[in-house]
């Protein structure tokens, strides 16, 4: 069941620094830092090109987010796999690759929609190919919630310094020849959930906004995630991410 009241809009990366103070507090109660701070990574983040925020408020107060940029060809996303995987699989092209780099739900605000709906909003219409992002192998919620998305496993990689957790490389088709640019603001993605059958679309096709409820505290690649073992969540507590994407290298 969805809460309503909760509006959700799209941020291009100049947009995003105005709620920038806003995000680092909620990813502080996320997940503790891993030696470079949200605050000057998320500057980086946010000035790459095709950069793109989808907020989800209540009356103003953050909810949840989630954010994500194009893959360069430069990325070195595919460099660190535990098994290689073929040239075809890898290599990166302008337009091929859509990173959804974190995904952050309040624990108060679960199981309401609100992490599906995020998800749903900022790959709708997107111009890539795919989309990627990597997710520790024991967060059993996560897994199954974007299994159920129409994620899949392609890999597992592993940070660049010794000793480095393993992540599970999950990939999704998106649109085939969407031609539709990418609009953001309040006039083009705001809703409510709270209104008569709320639908979202993913991958084309029209979704009802699903009640699952995922989360994870755990490794990921370096410079974005929390520490710590995996778990599921249940009620209320700490906010923990719904998950939280590996590093790239912006080259």
């Amino acid at each position: 069941m969805s809460e309503p009241g909760v509006t959700f809009e799209l941020l291009g990366g100049a947009q995003a620094a105005a709620p920038a103070s806003e995000l680092q507090a909620l990813h502080a109660e996320a997940c503790a830092d891993d030696g470079v701070p949200f605050a000057g990574r998320f500057v980086v983040q946010r000035r790459q090109p095709g950069f793109v925020l989808a907020e989800a408020r209540h009356g103003g107060y953050l909810v949840g987010y989630a954010f994500g940029m194009p893959l360069r060809p430069s990325t070195d996303w595919w460099r660190y796999l535990t098994t290689p995987l073929p040239d075809e699989v890898t290599a990166e092209h302008p337009g091929r690759t859509f990173a959804l780099v974190e995904l952050v739900v309040r624990a108060s605000w679960r199981r309401q929609g609100i992490g599906r709906a995020l998800h749903d909003l900022i790959l709708q219409d997107r111009p890539e190919e795919r989309a990627a992002l990597t997710i520790p192998p024991a967060a059993a919620p996560a897994q199954n919630a974007f299994r159920n998305w129409g994620w899949r496993k392609v890999a597992r990689t592993r940070g660049e310094q010794p000793g480095s957790p393993v992540s599970d490389v999950l990939v999704t088709t998106l649109p085939a020849g969407s031609q539709t640019p990418l609009v953001t603001g309040r006039d083009a993605a705001v809703w409510a959930l709270g209104a008569p059958r709320p639908v979202y679309r993913v991958q084309g096709a029209p979704t009802p906004v699903s009640g699952v409820s995922i989360g994870c505290r755990g490794p990921q690649r370096p410079s974005i995630g929390c520490r710590g073992p995996q778990r599921p969540l249940r009620g209320r507590g700490p906010t923990r991410p719904l998950f939280s994407a590996g590093r790239m290298r912006m080259k």
